[in-house]
């Protein structure tokens, strides 16, 4: 499962309404692809459809579709918001990843 805090939770709300996606019909689509300087790197956008090889999850009422790929790496991580003048913004914390970059969008198993 993936778990998402109270302030990224408030954050997709904002997003997702400005850009035309409707928090109770459409869904946050998690994943991972490979790059960035750990090896791996997060992506992360709003979707409308839910793919066949999709595992749907829901927390805090935001629903999170993930593919089964991505999962074996994202299972357990928590998404996180932190906003403010050093905020960085989403944050993936991930309890498998071995080693993570600086800015926290790449990591390695």
């Amino acid at each position: 499962m993936i778990k998402v805090s109270e302030s990224a939770k408030s954050k997709i709300s904002q997003l997702m309404s400005e850009e035309g996606f409707n928090v109770a019909d459409d869904f946050v689509r998690v994943g991972v692809k490979s790059g960035g300087c750990s090896g791996l790197s997060y992506e992360l956008k709003f979707d409308h459809a839910i793919g066949e090889d999709d595992k749907l999850f829901e927390d805090q009422s935001v629903k999170i579709a993930v593919d089964k790929k991505s999962f074996l790496y994202l299972v357990g991580t928590t998404l996180e918001y932190s906003g403010g003048l050093n905020g960085k913004g989403f944050v993936f914390n991930n309890p498998n990843a071995n080693r993570t970059c600086g800015c926290g969008e790449s990591f390695s198993l």
